[in-house]
This record gives structure tokens, sequence and C-alpha cells, in this order.
């Protein structure tokens, strides 16, 4: 019962659900042994929402298909090479494209076998066609820090975003995303995630108007294949209404 606090605190607090982004996903400390590659393949789709676009260009995240395969590397026991390679999306009128790329780095500190927390950093750096972002150069420093105790496992991101190039460069924004699961067998595990843009520094906190949702997810294991699957409702400013996700963790032998 010591978690509950915790649990309650996050969640008050918690989680960045962009108008469905190409990963929805709260980092952990899962990694790719030295010299092992992996693939998870991110999926999500927007049943609900206004269809709104920001910018002259920009595709409608209504009733849109996301597929992005992340490959990754273990470089060493504590740091991990990432490649979202490619961006796809098919629009509500059936057309695919290509949208881009996006590399990534990720450090989760050492720790005695022994310990329950952990924490670590990821950084991202990615371009991609003008339908998806104004600014196709687009960067993401993630902070990392989770416990698992017992049944529970709790995660906890802190994201700083930031354009590098493009037409309108705006101040860096922050997002925190938070994840609570418990586990009801080795293999099945129940819990929510929730995702919540806070602003700019200036503006910060101001949760209402920003980006948020909160989704209920299973993770579940198919033998060597790992899924991660959540249904989600997005509210402040969201754009979006309901949107589902499945990650699905395929394993590859080396």
């Amino acid at each position: 019962m010591r978690l509950l606090p915790i649990v309650l605190t996050l969640a008050a607090v918690a989680g960045p659900a962009l108008a469905a982004d190409e990963e929805i996903q709260v980092y952990m400390d899962d990694m790719d042994k030295p010299g092992q590659f992996g693939l998870d393949v991110h999926n999500n789709y927007v049943f609900t929402g206004d269809g709104a676009s920001d910018y002259a260009g920009e595709m409608s995240s209504l009733h849109r298909y996301r597929l992005t395969p992340e490959w990754s590397y273990g470089l060493t026991k504590d740091v991990e090479l990432g490649l979202y390679l490619p961006l796809t999306t098919i629009d509500s009128a059936g057309h695919f494209e290509a949208d881009g790329l996006k590399g990534r780095i990720k450090w989760i500190a050492p720790r005695p076998d022994d310990q329950t927390w952990f924490w670590g950093l990821n950084l991202e750096i990615g371009r991609v066609s003008h339908a998806l972002d104004i600014n196709p150069w687009n960067g993401e420093l993630k902070g990392i820090w989770g416990m698992r105790r017992g049944r529970w496992t709790v995660a906890f991101n802190g994201n700083l975003d930031w354009a590098i190039a493009g037409p309108q460069i705006a101040p860096a924004t922050l997002d925190f995303d938070t994840k609570v699961a418990y586990s009801l067998t080795k293999t099945f595990a129940v819990g929510f995630e929730s995702y919540n843009g806070a602003g700019t520094f200036r503006q910060f906190g101001r949760f209402g108007s920003n980006d948020e949702a909160l989704y209920g997810a299973v993770d579940t294991s198919l033998g060597k294949w790992d899924l991660n699957l959540g249904l989600g409702h997005g509210y402040g400013g969201a754009r979006d209404g309901w949107v589902g996700k499945v990650i699905v963790s395929v394993p590859i032998d080396n």
C-alpha cells in the first residue's frame, strides 16, 4: 500500500499525447542486450475527434492510421540505439504516405540487481513531412524514472520538446507521461497510461488547455511476442477523442 500515494500523485499531474503521434508509449528500463537487435511496431488509429488542422497543409488526425517500425540495437549494457523508419500514415481517404524518420539514443543508469527503481535519459532527433509538422526537424529529451515492487509497476517520463529547424520556431514545451500497471499473472498486466502537455516554461502548468489523454492499457505476451494494447480518450486541448493503440514487440533471434 506504500505505492498508493505515489500512484495518486503521478496520476494527478501526469503524462503527452500529441495528436496521434507515431508512438504512444511510456518509456521504462527495457533494453536490448549488447549486440542484440530489436523491433517494436507502433500502431494507432483515431476513431473520433474534431478533425481540425493547425496550419495549411496539415493532415487531419481523424480516422488516420499510423504504423511505425522502431528498430533498436543494444550498443552496451546501458546504452541502446533506435531508429523509427519509416514513419508512415494512412489518412481518412486511404492514402498511404512515408512521412519521415527519427533516431534515438537511450541510456539507463547502472544499478544493483536488488534495486527496485531505475532512471535514465532518452534523446530523439527526427525529420517529418510538412503534413505532420510545420517544422520539419524536431528534438526531444526524455527523463525516465520508474520502479517495480511486487505486482506493481510505476513509470514516469518528463519530456522537453523543441523545434530544431522550420518556419515557425516556438519555445520548447514540456510533457509528462505516467504508466501504472498491476500484474495479474507473469504475462498479463492491466493499468493506465496518462499523457499530458504542460505548455512552455512561461505557461507551465496550464494542463486544461494542452493536449491530454488517458488510456486503459493491457500488457501481455504471446510466446516470444510482447503486446501493449490501449484505448484512450483525449481531453483538455486535445483534438483527438477516442484513440486505439497497439505496440507489438517482434522477437528477432541473433
